[in-house]
């Protein structure tokens, strides 16, 4: 060993090479060294140019936990707004000015309207285009009890569509800019801000009653434009019976005369109340929630919400640059005016809905009956196939249930299939039948003798829409037969089949 070791010392290649590796460290030690007091240097340079607090004052606004700039100094038309309003709210205030201000709306609603409206507690969730609009509304009509729900800040993109805010605005949060703002017209209005995202684990706390006197909120207006909160929101409000309002899509609209009121049952021509309404009734609720939405439809030449470059897909997740995780992170278009249309429609309805004041919009399509005979349908059919399975034995059907509501036939006829056959496009004599022979038993059993529970396994993408002739064909020949479809259906409904399927399977995981 010693002998190799002393023969590869001498040789010349060996060396050359050692020496080689040796100046190599060296110089990347060298690099290194030379880029960390680079750094170090630009790290102290940044640091050197930022101004001193002290010496710059209120001219620099700290970045609060929101990432936006806290309340800037108040000038002195703000400071007496201020004041103005800590004695209005005080009680300090001659009522008849207000009444003075609110004349116009006392001889439209009546003095007995024009009570309620100011006795009444608003809550606005979302203080974008739509609800800075809704609220400015609410309080110069003489709603005296307003909370604000929104977690964003003022953007100079807000300032197209907002209804109150300026250029001195922008980096404050948009519910202190409301009530700044608006307490320069109406002192007497009491806010209560709450600058955080709406989401359901804190549902309870965000429309708690107004604190002090325990009112409950007498109407919430839902202005968000994030499908998860939006539906979390209305879900709430319907199952604890809080009277609300839903704004639908303002984006990529234009004409106001399309803009209606109406059930969200109704609401077929808007991409947001679309998206909205399925997850709803996957959630049991069909009906019974009015909304603010536009009967517009896209068309050639028209603003549209276009897909993200794949440049901005290269770059890494897009969703990284969402405000918060699951929201839009896409610029949506939006004409300045339409979400003010919006704003006001909301307003509007909420005006009217607290002083008794006469009004209708679009009821529900009456079709709570067909859902429950499509329901009836589904047990049956399943009581059907359970029999064959079993050949004959009406007793395992006896006490079987299945794993859907009423509201998911709603879903699944009116959402996915659109009121028509999947097979011939006929909009009548409608029912809902598995597509495929089940492989193994449907029957899901849980306990034993008087106290089991039976139902079928059954998923909402299973089945499909056919009228009651395509059914019973469909049942004999492929759930108790022994064709596939696609030995009886060509290859093009096949295909728009599963892919409705598909689609079905996507929604079906919000139930």
């Amino acid at each position: 060993m010693a002998s190799l070791l002393e023969r590869a010392s001498s040789s010349s290649k060996v060396q050359f090479a050692a020496t080689a590796i040796a100046s190599g460290v060296v110089v990347a030690g060298s690099i290194m060294g030379y880029q960390r007091l680079r750094r170090e240097e630009r790290i102290h340079q940044l640091k050197d140019s930022i101004p001193s607090l002290i010496d710059e004052g209120e001219a620099l606004r700290r970045i609060n936990s929101f990432g936006g700039a806290e309340k800037a100094k108040a000038d002195k038309e703000d400071l007496r707004n201020e004041l103005l309003a800590r004695r209005a709210q005080a009680g300090d205030y001659d009522d008849e000015l207000i009444l003075e201000q609110l004349a116009r709306n006392r001889v439209f609603l009546t003095p007995e309207g024009l009570d309620k409206l100011r006795n009444s507690f608003v809550v606005i969730v979302g203080c974008g285009g739509v609800g800075s609009h809704c609220t400015a509304a609410l309080t110069r009509s003489g709603v005296s009890k307003i909370r604000l729900i929104d977690f964003d800040q003022v953007t100079l993109s807000s300032l197209n569509r907002h209804a109150v805010a300026t250029l001195a605005d922008v980096g404050s949060p948009k519910v202190q800019c409301l009530q700044k703002r608006l307490l320069a017209i109406t002192p007497w209005v009491h806010f209560d801000l709450r600058q955080e995202k709406f989401w359901d684990q804190a549902a309870d706390r965000l429309l708690a009653p107004w604190e002090g006197g325990g009112q409950k909120p007498d109407y919430v207006v839902d202005a968000i434009d994030n499908i998860d909160t939006k539906v979390a929101l209305l879900k709430y409000c319907h199952d604890h019976k809080l009277p609300v309002i839903s704004s639908m899509g303002a984006g990529c609209k234009s004409d106001p005369t399309r803009i209606m009121v109406g059930d969200i049952g109704t609401s077929t021509d808007d991409g947001l109340s679309r998206a909205t309404r399925r997850r709803l009734k996957l959630l049991g609720i069909t009906k019974g929630i009015p909304t603010v939405y536009s009967t517009e439809k896209t068309g050639e030449g028209k603003a549209e919400l276009l897909p993200l470059p794949e440049d901005e897909f290269q770059k890494g997740k897009v969703g990284d640059l969402g405000v918060l995780p699951d929201f839009r992170v896409r610029i949506l278009p939006v004409l300045g005016t339409m979400p003010a249309v919006f704003g006001y429609t909301a307003a509007n309805h909420v005006i009217l809905s607290v002083t008794g004041y006469p009004h209708d919009y679009v009821p529900a399509k009456g079709r709570d009956k067909m859902y429950d005979g499509l329901l009836a349908a589904v047990q049956g059919g399943e009581e059907r196939i359970l029999r064959h399975m079993t050949s004959g034995d009406a007793s395992i059907t006896l006490g079987l249930r299945v794993p859907i509501t009423s509201g998911d036939m709603a879903f699944l006829v009116e959402e996915i299939f659109k009121g028509r056959s999947a097979i011939t496009g006929l909009t009548t004599r409608l029912t809902l039948v598995r597509w495929r022979k089940p492989a193994k038993s449907i029957l899901v059993r849980i306990g034993e003798g008087p106290n089991e529970q039976k139902s079928s396994n059954v998923k909402l993408h299973d089945l499909v829409c056919m009228t009651k002739e395509e059914g019973i064909r469909h049942d004999k020949d492929v759930l108790r037969g022994d064709k596939k479809p696609e030995d009886i259906y060509d290859s093009a409904t096949v295909e728009k089949v599963e892919a409705l399927l598909k689609d079905i399977a996507k929604y079906e995981k919000y139930r």
